[in-house]
């Protein structure tokens, strides 16, 4: 099996640490060369602390939900002969209280809208697409909050 890697950096920029006044932006960098600015939630820890512009986990382990079903998506498509031309999913996270009663991401919830040149799945098609994408998803495996598909839209 394939081990991934991230390194994960963040040094202190001031005074405060202590008294949890510190900024929690960082920078993520993976093994291919992407680098991205990340921070907390701003939803969790309040602003000046947070960097709204930054990734924060929580938007990144929505981002890797949908780019997963999106990569198994697009290759059982093309596998069934489908011409996808466009992809798009306005992905969301919704944050709750799981089982033991901590906050955790308790659901995603994937709404993309795709584009097809040619022969178009028709609604059974699609689903059943959509459902062998999540099934073979290894970050939905490897959650325990839900993760659903949006009724499928074609165009």
């Amino acid at each position: 099996m394939a081990t991934h890697t991230a390194v994960v950096e963040w040094a202190n920029s001031g005074a405060g640490f202590a008294k949890g006044r510190y900024s929690r932006a960082h920078r993520w960098a993976f093994d291919g060369g992407a680098v991205m600015h990340a921070s907390s939630s701003p939803h969790s820890v309040p602003l000046p602390f947070s960097d709204p512009a930054g990734v924060d986990p929580e938007e990144a382990l929505v981002a890797a939900a949908s780019s997963c079903h999106m990569l198994w998506f697009l290759s059982l498509a093309a596998r069934k002969g489908f011409d996808v031309t466009y992809y798009r999913d306005a992905a969301e996270g919704h944050m709750g209280r799981n089982a033991r009663g901590q906050v955790a991401m308790v659901r995603i919830v994937l709404n993309p809208a795709i584009t097809f040149e040619g022969r178009r799945p028709d609604p059974a098609e699609l689903r059943a697409l959509h459902e062998a994408a999540h099934d073979k998803c290894f970050i939905a495996a490897s959650l325990t909050a839900e993760v659903v598909v949006a009724e499928p839209d074609a165009d």
